[in-house]
């Protein structure tokens, strides 16, 4: 049973394991209170504790979670971390947000073909679907 609510998002992530030096990037699946789910080249251990960070939003989201899980998808694997600190958890309605507006604007391209700034964007997503954006506390019971 899912405790949250999956946001959809593509935009870049870098991870890296605990005791790793080499860092990784590859793309956010979906982002929400209690974790995120990404698309990536290497396959992880459930278990693993991971470093994330995702710099298009500013400040940098960085956070510490664990692998719940790792599925093959041709021709990578998506993952599933797990927040490991509570602050991270609702850091992360400032990442949800955020791409949700990144979508936005790359609708607005590919449907429209209007070219907007983040900040247009932002202003424009705030303006047709803040009101709209689900309360912190709204659970998700989708599996």
């Amino acid at each position: 049973m899912r405790s949250f609510i999956r946001h959809p998002a593509s935009v870049p992530i870098d991870f890296q394991l605990e005791d790793l030096v080499a860092r990784n990037t590859d793309y956010l699946k979906n982002v929400s209170q209690g974790g995120l789910a990404f698309h990536s080249t290497v396959a992880l251990t459930p278990g693993t504790t991971i470093r994330i960070k995702i710099p298009l939003v500013s400040p940098v989201f960085q956070a510490i979670g664990k692998v719940s899980w790792c599925h093959p998808t041709p021709p990578g694997f998506e993952i599933g971390v797990q927040f490991l600190d509570e602050d991270d958890r609702f850091r992360a309605r400032m990442v949800e947000q955020i791409c949700h507006i990144e979508q936005y604007r790359q609708e607005a391209l590919n449907k429209e073909g209007r070219t907007l700034t983040g900040e247009q964007a932002a202003a424009e997503w705030i303006q047709k679907f803040a009101t709209e954006f689900p309360d912190a506390d709204t659970s998700d019971t989708n599996e």
